[in-house]
């Protein structure tokens, strides 16, 4: 199925290619706005709900961190080490392949934000399954490095978001009163 999917973007136009390269990393980017977003909608509402809009940012950190620690474990070469054409440059050999970080980043920033703003998800899972098929169409993963990396972010970094919200809870309601005029 890689090499199905690689041979068929390589015969795509060269714009799509600036596309999905650019587009990989840009919807990171759109992940963090829409996060900001997030916070500022939720500044005034119930603490529990602020508390999960600045949790969820945390919950793909820890997604990520887990991730990292797979891959260590695994250390899965990439599929374009395989003297294959594709249309990203291959990362270095120490940067192995299984799961996708940008993938569990973008499921996890998914996640996350469907649990405080629950509207997004029409938007923001189809986003963050295109970025993830995006790995594979530029070359750098394998379809199940992708599915793996969704996986693990979509259910980590909301548990992990889920488990801070405790915490950030009376963190909130305590710096709201003593933000608050008197």
């Amino acid at each position: 199925m890689y090499r199905d999917i690689v041979d068929f973007a390589l015969t795509t136009p060269g714009w799509l290619h600036t596309l999905a390269e650019i587009g990989t990393d840009a919807g990171l980017f759109i992940f963090a706005a829409l996060f900001v977003v997030c916070w500022w909608r939720a500044r005034q509402a119930p603490a529990r709900d602020l508390a999960l809009a600045i949790a969820g940012p945390a919950g793909v950190v820890g997604a990520y961190v887990v991730s990292e620690g797979v891959k260590v474990l695994v250390r899965e070469d990439r599929p374009c080490r395989g003297g294959i054409a594709t249309i990203a440059a291959c990362p270095p050999s120490t940067d192995w392949s299984f799961p996708s970080n940008h993938t569990v980043i973008a499921a996890g920033a998914a996640g996350t934000l469907i649990l405080a703003w629950r509207a997004l998800a029409w938007v923001v899972l189809p986003l963050a399954a295109v970025m993830g098929f995006s790995r594979v169409f530029v070359g750098v993963h394998y379809p199940h490095d992708v599915a793996g990396g969704f996986l693990l972010g979509l259910v980590l970094a909301p548990l992990f978001a889920l488990l801070l919200v405790g915490a950030v809870t009376p963190a909130v309601r305590l710096a709201r009163s003593r933000l608050s005029p008197r």
